[in-house]
């Protein structure tokens, strides 16, 4: 049986997920070559102090000097689980100018510079994979690349961020407040200690505009999505959203219309019966909507060492194949379309607002008048708690520009009878 290559591998990183991946290409090392045709070994490992103990991992591999790696010409692919912008984008570009394919799991990279990451990698006829970048160990970037490449789609809907997804959860099924659920989130390590690129919705923005850019052929970046967290839910919210037979959730939506791209990350009042709904705890899903396929939900793990490591493997494994085959580079940019994004003012949706307001006669005429002026149609009001003279309006929209939403509340605020906006909620 004649000899197999190997194909060597540097690893920049070794947080949770390089520690992840070195641990799963040790345990698949003797599948890999029946999987592959060929061995895989990581021969060295870039971090930032090489003096430190990791266990089960050979000192000799740990290097703190690039060039160790990128100069060494046995080495033919890059795995970088480094996380940020710099110095991760200079090093994978230098990678892939010196002809190695590169894998990554780096989404703020990618929301930020994959047009450029990816026009290296095919002028230089190389792979660059990034299905861990989004939704951990979830397979979707692949299937929207391949799978589904015969589909126009239209929609993408996600949960895309398990820390807010468990504090959602938490909020619903165990009536904790927010601050309650996200110190759970954190003693469970859902949450970082600054937990901000999560609860606001920045996390999701990247993967949002990453799953966009593949979903509808044409570039959208982090800067072109609009973004709102979860800090303002309340128990009340929470309340209201079960009566109405829904439940909240921070969804990134995504929508290729005729009048261009909409995009945004934002907390969403969903109905109980739709897929999403029973999304729980930490887990991630996205729902995508094409003209052949219909409707299909991707659903699992979005995050931790394993479930990313398996994104990140199953590209490696995709590589390996390609470099034995000698076909690095085939599937590149997909992003062959120029299409506008949106102005997000112009996007219609529809409003969960509560308020609380005088308790007398006319306020509620005035508030109608006030909604009319700005063509805002009412389809829902509600008024169950008064408390002091203050009375708890629940108002529900019919589909509105987000624009003329913005006036009303604009106006709605300057009303010497409105004491609060209390909430102001997206319905999916």
């Amino acid at each position: 049986m004649a000899e197999h290559k190997i194909i060597k591998a540097g690893l920049l990183g070794f947080g949770t997920v390089g520690a992840g991946v070195y641990k799963l290409a040790k345990r698949q090392k003797e599948e890999m070559e029946s999987k592959t045709g060929a061995r895989f070994e990581i021969t060295r490992i870039l971090v930032r102090d090489r003096n430190k103990e990791r266990k089960g991992v050979d000192p000799a591999l740990l290097t703190d000097q690039w060039e160790e790696i990128i100069m060494d010409d046995e080495i033919e692919l890059i795995i970088e689980v480094m996380g940020g912008i710099e110095p991760a984008r200079t090093r994978i570009l230098e990678a892939l100018h010196a002809g190695k394919n590169v894998v990554t799991a780096n989404k703020d990279l990618i929301a930020e510079h994959g047009r450029e990451l990816l026009d290296a990698a095919e002028e230089h006829g190389v792979d660059f994979l990034f299905e861990a970048a989004v939704a951990g160990g979830i397979p979707i970037i692949r299937p929207m690349k391949q799978c589904l490449a015969a589909n126009e789609i239209t929609e993408v809907v996600g949960i895309m961020n398990g820390t807010t997804n468990y504090i959602l959860t938490k909020m619903f099924e165990d009536g904790m407040d927010f601050e309650e659920a996200l110190a759970k989130a954190t003693e469970y390590g859902y949450a970082e200690a600054d937990p901000t690129a999560d609860v606001e919705g920045l996390d999701a923005g990247r993967k949002a505009a990453i799953l966009s850019s593949i979903a509808f052929h044409s570039r959208v970046t982090f800067q072109d999505v609009y973004t709102e967290g979860i800090t303002k839910i309340s128990s009340r919210d929470i309340s209201y959203a079960k009566e109405f037979g829904s439940v909240i959730k921070l969804l990134s939506v995504a929508h290729n219309t005729e009048g261009g791209i909409e995009v945004a990350v934002y907390p969403m009042l969903i109905d109980q019966n739709h897929p999403l709904a029973s999304v729980r705890d930490s887990f991630n899903a996205v729902f995508v909507h094409g003209d052949a396929v219909d409707d299909v939900m991707f659903y699992g793990r979005g995050a931790g060492e394993f479930p990313t490591a398996s994104a990140v493997m199953g590209d490696v494994i995709d590589v390996i194949r390609d470099i034995q085959y000698h076909c690095t580079g085939r599937i590149s940019c997909t992003c062959y379309r120029t299409t506008k994004i949106k102005d997000f003012r112009d996007i219609k949706n529809k409003f969960f607002l509560r308020m609380q307001v005088d308790n007398k006669p006319g306020v509620l005429a005035a508030i109608a008048s006030v909604f009319g002026v700005h063509k805002v149609s009412i389809s829902k009001v509600i008024q169950k708690r008064i408390t002091d003279g203050v009375a708890e309006l629940v108002i529900v929209t019919e589909p509105v520009k987000e624009y003329h939403m913005e006036d009303a509340l604009m106006h709605l605020r300057d009303m010497e009878t409105t004491r609060e906006i209390s909430s102001v909620i997206r319905e999916y």
